[in-house]
């Protein structure tokens, strides 16, 4: 398959899974920005405004985790209730390049809610060039992580209800109880060490800091990054490994 097929292919499913629903069913996107706005609302009334750039970066951390889980249910719905993965199977088309196009239809179809956060950020968030780069790049391996897990999960369900299930237990265990909207320091010595088993508490601790909302050195930047980057290797692996791309 030739690479202009491959973006003919990637660009089809951004618009099939990505653009058509914004347009025709735009209420939808309302339910992307629920969680992370109903968590900066509370964090801002609990904490008298304090804690309002942790709400904020936060719900930027929140969506790009909400675009990656919520992933499975739109593929397990295509593989089971459409059979459109056994087209795709049929066809050209080669996992990876049906992966990257379904993960990007979730991230632009997501775009109105990030534009919420990022505006609330341009405009409470004291925004640099070094801060805007370092949220960026969270971002995207939040949603790269999120998708790679997403994806191998999505191939064993076998109805699309499982994953009503699973995506709010996975938001639960990687953004709610992690501190992705508080910092760590709130939490005592042995939530603290829990904590760290989380990637998303690294991702925070990144733009926490850089956002100068908590400490932040070249060191523990340093561990930051190569625990997202290998975090997301890792899941990218084991999609390569374990995911079931064939009905069995």
């Amino acid at each position: 398959m030739s690479e202009r097929n491959r973006l003919r292919s990637v660009l089809t499913l951004v618009q099939l899974n990505g653009l058509i629903p914004i347009r025709t069913t735009p209420l939808y996107i309302l339910n992307t920005l629920a969680s992370p706005l109903s968590f900066l609302f509370f964090i801002f009334i609990v904490s008298r405004g304090s804690y309002l750039l942790y709400g904020i970066t936060g719900g930027m951390v929140l969506t790009t985790m909400t675009v990656g889980t919520s992933l499975q249910s739109d593929l397990t719905h295509y593989r089971h209730d459409l059979k459109f993965q056994d087209v795709v199977v049929a066809s050209p088309v080669e996992a990876p390049t049906y992966v990257i196009g379904m993960a990007l239809s979730e991230l632009v179809y997501s775009l109105p809610s990030l534009a919420v956060f990022i505006a609330l950020f341009l405009l409470w968030g004291h925004p640099t060039a070094l801060n805007l780069a370092v949220l960026g790049g969270v971002c995207v391996l939040v949603w790269a992580f999120a998708s790679a897990l997403a994806f191998t999960l999505a191939t064993y369900f076998q109805d699309v209800r499982e994953t009503f299930l699973f995506s709010p237990m996975i938001s639960l265990v990687l953004t709610v109880l992690p501190p992705v909207y508080y910092p760590i320091a709130a939490l005592p010595a042995w939530a603290q060490l829990a904590a760290r088993i989380s990637p998303t508490t690294y991702a925070a601790e990144l733009v926490q800091g850089v956002c100068g909302l908590g400490p932040l050195t070249l060191t523990s930047a340093a561990i930051d990054w190569a625990v997202l980057l290998g975090f997301t290797a890792a899941l990218f692996v084991l999609a390569a490994l374990k995911a079931r791309w064939r009905e069995p």
